[in-house]
């Protein structure tokens, strides 16, 4: 059904990184999640009129703000598609995660709304009419709302959508909540025990949890949120890949949204080469990285000298130094300026983003290192905060 409905709504389906077909995946799977969750909250909320039952009635109503979600995500997939403007150079594609906090926020305020309604069941208890028909208007909802799962996620990783992601595992935390409130219908009738109320009360708060972890998943790319590892790694593959680069370090990635994606980086190459070579290939690896990858990058250049064995050597007992401080830490802009009554060595030194040791201590530490190597050496020392180490070939 799925490849059925793309092929009839979705031309040009291949082509995902153009973002005209992005913004159609998005309103086929906003347009389908308002349909089948209006169905099923018609359905549903009429089952839960005839037996009485608050978690039916609970239910029906998560049904109905996911109907609600879907229409604010198709409405951020429309504005997220918006061409850049002078106000807005890197574009509007982060409206697709302000919509899904959007959605994230209307779900915690109808779990908290029905977790109270839940308590007051709990309180005052009403009999729940048992029906066959409400048996079977809740077991077709989970099927629907497993094939919604099923449905949202192949786009969601088709197009690289955190939203329709997000909405996946909605819809699969939906399939677990329903079947909470049949076992419910099933256990009253049975056995007698009228525990309604308690069930509506996990709904609520399985509504909540699901509420709070959506607005952490949307948050984090709107906070800036650290690239995923998988990108680090092919951006350092692809780089030392090129020729006469010895490494790189300082890379930073900025999400401005799904395809939206700038970064920097410092490469290495040998200070001996000549500078119109080494900038070619720069402009080679920018070229590359904007047709390949997507990914607007910009490349400082680091010359580094390699033909001298006494500066090599140097470095070594320098990063062996600092390394036995904590083996985390690592360093590179390695440079070494001789004076008549001292030397300089100015270096980076690269620590993790939440590393406890403040700038002002490690440089200590590191200079009473270094000082014990010779009393000549003195440190000039930049503290850099990365998410990656420095990478050589």
């Amino acid at each position: 059904m799925t490849n059925f409905l793309i092929k009839l709504f979705i031309k040009d389906s291949n082509n995902t990184h153009n973002a005209q077909v992005r913004e159609n995946y998005g309103k086929l799977a906003g347009a389908v999640g308002i349909a089948s969750n209006l169905l099923l909250f018609a359905f549903k909320l009429l089952a839960g009129l005839l037996s009485g039952s608050i978690s039916i009635m609970a239910d029906a109503v998560n049904n109905l703000s996911d109907s609600a979600s879907s229409i604010i995500t198709l409405a951020g997939f429309k504005l997220s598609g918006m061409p850049a403007d002078e106000k807005h150079p890197y574009g509007y594609a982060r409206f697709e995660y302000i919509s899904g906090l959007v959605v994230s926020c209307i779900i915690l305020v109808i779990g908290f709304q029905f977790l109270i309604s839940s308590f007051q069941k709990i309180l005052a208890p009403t009999a729940v009419i048992f029906s066959y028909v409400t048996v079977v208007v809740l077991a077709l909802s989970m099927l629907v709302k497993l094939w919604q799962g099923r449905f949202n996620r192949a786009i969601g990783k088709r197009i690289k959508s955190a939203a329709l992601i997000a909405t996946a595992a909605d819809s699969r935390n939906d399939v677990l909540t329903t079947g909470v409130v049949l076992a419910s219908a099933l256990i009253s009738h049975f056995s007698g025990l009228n525990i309604d109320g308690y069930m509506g009360v996990l709904v609520a708060l399985f509504i909540l949890y699901s509420g709070v972890g959506l607005i952490r998943e949307t948050l984090g790319p709107l906070l800036g949120a650290a690239p995923e590892r998988e990108l680090v790694d092919a951006v350092q593959k692809k780089i030392l890949a090129y020729d006469t680069v010895i490494g790189l370090h300082d890379l930073m990635v900025h999400n401005y949204g799904p395809e939206r994606c700038f970064a920097s980086v410092h490469v290495e190459f040998p200070a001996s080469q000549d500078i119109m070579i080494s900038h070619d290939i720069i402009d080679n690896i920018e070229r590359d990285f904007a047709s390949d990858l997507g990914i607007a990058l910009v490349v400082h250049l680091d010359p580094v000298i390699t033909d001298d064995p006494r500066l090599d050597h140097l470095k070594e007992q320098v990063l062996a130094a600092i390394q036995d401080i904590d083996p985390v830490l690592d360093l590179h802009d390695f440079r070494m300026v001789e004076g008549v009554s001292h030397t300089n060595l100015i270096f980076d030194i690269v620590v993790p983003p939440r590393y406890k040791t403040s700038d002002k201590a490690l440089r200590a530490r590191i200079s009473e290192r270094i000082k014990a190597i010779s009393p000549v050496y003195f440190c000039v020392i930049t503290v850099d905060r990365s998410y990656i180490t420095s990478v050589q070939k």
